[in-house]
C-alpha cells in the first residue's frame, strides 16, 4: 500500500494500491493482459475499501485507484500503408490513452495494438495513469448498494472516494478540438476511460441490456413493428439451431441459446426501458444488435452517443419516412446518399455546413441486399427504390405550418424523403467515425394527400416490415464479411486522428 499526503487544509491522506511499475510490450495480447491485471487490481481495491467504510460508518482515510494507461513514443515519421484509416499515429511524439473494462474490449484492444506495434515497430507501455477511477464506475454491472448503509457515513462519499467528474467527461478528442496541456501526451484513442464508463452505464439504463451483449453491427428503428419482427426472426433462428448465431438477448438480459426453446438466464424488467435493445450474438461480436430509438432526433443522438464508445463496425437506420415525390408509392424504399440536417441536436458538435458523405461500402451492401431480397436488379430496381436526399427535421407536425417555405427548401435540396432520425444517426456516425447508412420505407405521402387508413396500415406493416428487416439484416451480413480495414473508411478521418479507430 502506498500512502500519499493530501494538501493542507482538509482532506485526510489517501491510500492507493501498489500494482507495480510500467512495463513495455511488443505483443498486443500480453499488453491487454497487463491492462486487465491493473484494472482488476484497482477496482477490487476500491470495492473492498468501500465495503470496509460501509461496515464501520466512518473513515479517517481517503481511497483512490487509477485507470490503467497504454502509451506509445515515436521518434520519426514512419512510412505507413496509405490505404489504412487507423492503426498509426500522425507523427513523432508521445501518445497515450486511459483504458477501462479491458475484459469487455479485449478483442478491440488487441486488434488496435497489433496494428500500432506492427506499423511503428515500437513497443507500447502499460502502466497506471494519473486519472482516478470514480467509485461509481468500479462496481461490476448489476451491483446493488444498500442506500441505508450509505447514509450511515459520517462524511460525504466524495470526501472519501473519487466520484464522476463531468468536467473530464467530454467529446473534445473525437470532436477534434482537444488541446493537450504542455507536456501532456497526445490522445491515442477517441474516448477517455471515464467517458467510456459513463456511456456503458447509460447504455444499461436506456436499453436494459448489458454492454457485453452489443454486437458490432447495429440496426436502429423508429417503430415497434420492426422490433416485434426482429424478435420473431431471432426466436425462430434459435429454435432452428442458431444458423451461425449463438444467443438471442432481450431486455433484462434474457438469454436464449441456439437450440433452446426460451430464455434460460436473465430477469424481465418490470417495465420496458426508454430504448429497448435486442441482440443476435456471435462469439466474435459480428452479430446484429437492434434498438428501438423511438421518435425524434434527441433519442437518436442520445443512443448513438453511447453506443459509439463500443466502436461498432457499422450502424444503419431502418424506419419509415414521408415520401416527397408523386412518383413514389407506399412501400417504396429510399436509400439515402445525402442529408438535409434540420434536427439541430448536433449543431454544437458538428456544424450543419459539414457534409455527411455516402460511404460506398455501405451503399453497395444496402443496394445489393434490396436486389437479393426483392429479386429485382438493374433498371427494374428503380421501380421500388430511389436513391437521394433525406431531410431530417425536429418538428413532427411540420405539415401544420404554412407549407410554402418548407416545401420550397425541400425542393431545392432535391429531397425525396423526410423523417426525424436518419440524418442524426448518419451525422453522429460521421462524427464518431462509425460507418453509417440509411434505408427507409415510404409509409405516407403528406404532400399528396396519401395517408394510410387503419386497415391499410395493418396490412402494410405486416407485409413491408418483414421484407425491410430482412434487407437490413442481409446488408449487415454483407458488411460483416468485409475486411475491417476496408469497412472503416478514410472518408471519416480528419487531419489529426487518433491511432485507434
Amino acid at each position: 500500500m502506498v500512502t500519499h499526503t493530501a494538501s493542507p487544509h482538509s482532506l485526510p491522506p489517501f491510500e492507493t494500491p501498489d500494482l507495480g511499475t510500467a512495463r513495455t510490450f511488443e505483443d498486443a495480447q500480453a499488453a491487454v493482459a497487463e491492462l486487465e491485471r491493473l484494472y482488476r487490481g484497482s477496482t477490487e481495491f476500491l470495492i473492498s475499501r468501500f465495503e470496509t467504510v460501509l461496515r464501520s460508518g466512518a473513515s479517517d482515510a481517503r481511497f483512490r485507484a487509477f485507470y490503467p494507461q497504454i502509451s506509445l513514443a515515436t521518434r520519426g515519421h514512419a512510412r505507413i500503408d496509405s490505404r489504412l484509416s487507423y492503426g498509426f499515429v500522425p507523427g513523432p511524439g508521445e501518445y497515450a490513452t486511459t483504458i477501462t473494462r479491458p475484459d469487455l474490449f479485449d478483442t478491440y484492444l488487441t486488434h488496435q495494438l497489433s496494428h500500432l506495434i506492427r506499423n511503428h515497430g515500437q513497443p507500447v507501455t502499460v502502466e497506471l495513469s494519473g486519472t482516478p477511477i470514480p467509485l461509481h464506475f468500479a462496481f461490476p454491472e448489476g451491483s446493488h448498494v444498500d442506500g441505508a448503509l450509505a447514509e450511515r457515513l459520517d462524511r460525504p462519499l466524495r470526501d472519501i472516494f473519487d466520484v464522476p467528474d463531468l468536467t473530464a467527461t467530454d467529446d473534445r478528442i473525437v470532436n477534434g478540438n482537444y488541446e493537450p496541456s504542455l507536456g501532456e501526451p497526445l490522445p491515442l484513442a477517441p474516448f477517455t476511460a471515464q467517458r467510456v464508463d459513463y456511456s456503458l452505464h447509460r447504455l444499461a439504463h436506456y436499453t436494459a441490456t448489458s454492454p457485453q451483449h452489443f454486437q458490432n453491427f447495429v440496426l436502429f428503428t423508429n417503430y415497434q413493428f420492426y422490433m416485434d419482427e426482429f424478435c420473431a426472426m431471432a426466436r425462430a433462428l434459435m429454435a432452428e439451431g442458431g444458423h451461425g448465431y449463438e444467443t438471442f438477448v432481450e431486455p433484462g438480459n434474457l438469454l436464449t441459446r441456439a437450440g433452446g426453446s426460451g430464455p434460460e438466464a436473465g430477469l424481465a424488467p418490470p417495465r420496458m426501458p426508454q430504448m429497448p435493445a435486442y441482440h443476435l450474438t456471435r462469439p466474435d461480436r459480428s452479430g446484429i444488435t437492434m434498438v428501438n430509438i423511438g421518435v425524434g432526433p434527441s433519442n437518436a443522438k442520445t443512443i448513438t452517443d453511447h453506443i459509439a464508445v463500443l466502436r461498432p463496425h457499422a450502424w444503419l437506420m431502418l424506419g419509415h419516412c414521408a415520401g416527397l415525390r408523386n412518383t413514389q408509392a407506399l412501400g417504396d424504399y429510399v436509400l439515402a446518399h445525402a442529408y438535409v440536417r434540420e434536427d439541430h441536436v448536433l449543431d454544437a458538435d458538428l456544424p450543419v455546413w459539414v457534409p455527411i458523405p455516402p460511404l460506398a461500402e455501405v451503399q453497395v451492401a444496402l443496394e445489393q441486399a434490396v436486389a437479393d431480397v426483392t429479386g429485382l436488379s438493374g433498371y427494374d430496381l428503380k421501380r421500388i427504390m430511389r436513391t437521394g436526399t433525406v431531410a431530417t427535421i425536429d418538428n413532427r407536425n411540420w405539415e401544420l405550418r404554412d407549407q410554402r417555405e418548407p416545401v420550397e427548401r425541400l425542393s431545392k435540396s432535391r429531397a425525396i424523403a423526410l423523417d426525424m432520425e436518419s440524418a442524426t444517426i448518419a451525422a453522429n456516425g460521421y462524427r464518431f467515425r462509425v460507418p453509417y447508412g440509411t434505408l427507409l420505407c415510404v409509409s405516407d405521402k403528406p404532400l399528396h394527400g396519401e395517408l394510410k387508413l387503419p386497415g391499410m396500415a395493418t396490412e402494410f406493416y405486416k407485409r413491408q416490415v418483414s421484407q425491410h428487416l430482412e434487407i437490413g439484416m442481409l446488408a449487415m451480413r454483407k458488411l460483416a464479411e468485409m475486411p475491417e480495414e476496408r469497412l472503416h473508411s478514410r472518408k471519416l478521418r480528419s487531419f489529426f486522428e487518433t491511432a485507434f479507430q
